[in-house]
């Protein structure tokens, strides 16, 4: 009998183990800030045509334009966090994901970092550089292909990454000067940088990390 009832327990224990693994482990869970159907909680000013929904993608392509995060989803203010995006471009595009940043009707945005999605335009600063700040110029992707860019943030301390492959290691000196663009909080923001640009993101998550 015994044996019998050592067999049963194993057969439970490889059970609850399989189901286990499973299920989604805490440091693991991320936070979808884009529902894939529609931009509830974005927010785009002038130009706010350069942005639609597609096949569960944002779609950007058109005049300048901004689709800032406006969301519930820490209140649309990150400090420290882990970022995620699938990314694809087209020949010639052009595009940037920003950080630390705020809402602005129109232009460019003046406060944050961007981190810049081009592996084809003219622009020779290229995919996952810090621009302006720590640039990068071979692309680490290609067009026509998806890739995952990540963006990691602690403190002072910025990564960039694409498909895993680290391609900036930045920290921000304590003499830095620049009182727009610094390492602080804020939120996201996706750009349209003309008509000639044509770029999807999806899969649009982010993990926020203790200040």
């Amino acid at each position: 009998m015994r044996p019998l009832i050592a067999a049963v327990a194993i057969v439970l224990l490889v059970s609850a183990c399989a189901l286990a693994a499973d299920q989604p482990q805490a440091q693991d869970d991320w936070i979808s800030l884009f529902d894939g159907k529609t931009l509830n909680g974005w927010q785009v000013g002038k130009n706010a045509e350069s942005f639609k929904v597609q096949d569960g993608m944002i779609v950007v392509n058109g005049l300048v334009a901004h689709l800032f995060y406006m969301g519930d989803v820490k209140n649309h203010d990150f400090k420290n966090f882990e970022f995620k995006a699938d990314v694809m471009t087209f020949p010639s595009a052009n595009s940037g994901i920003y950080f630390h940043t705020q809402y602005q009707e129109a232009g460019f945005p003046k406060i944050g970092f961007e981190v810049q999605v081009n592996n084809s335009h003219k622009d020779p600063k290229r995919t996952a550089g810090l621009y302006g700040v720590k640039d990068v110029y071979e692309a680490p992707a290609k067009d026509n292909v998806w890739f995952t860019m990540e963006i990691i943030v602690r403190g002072k301390h910025v990564i960039t990454k694409v498909d895993g492959k680290t391609l900036v290691d930045y920290t921000e000196p304590d003499d830095w000067k620049d009182p727009n663009r610094r390492i602080g909080h804020g939120t996201f923001a996706l750009q349209g940088h003309d008509p000639g640009s044509k770029v999807y993101y999806k899969n649009i998550v982010v993990k926020p990390l203790p200040d």
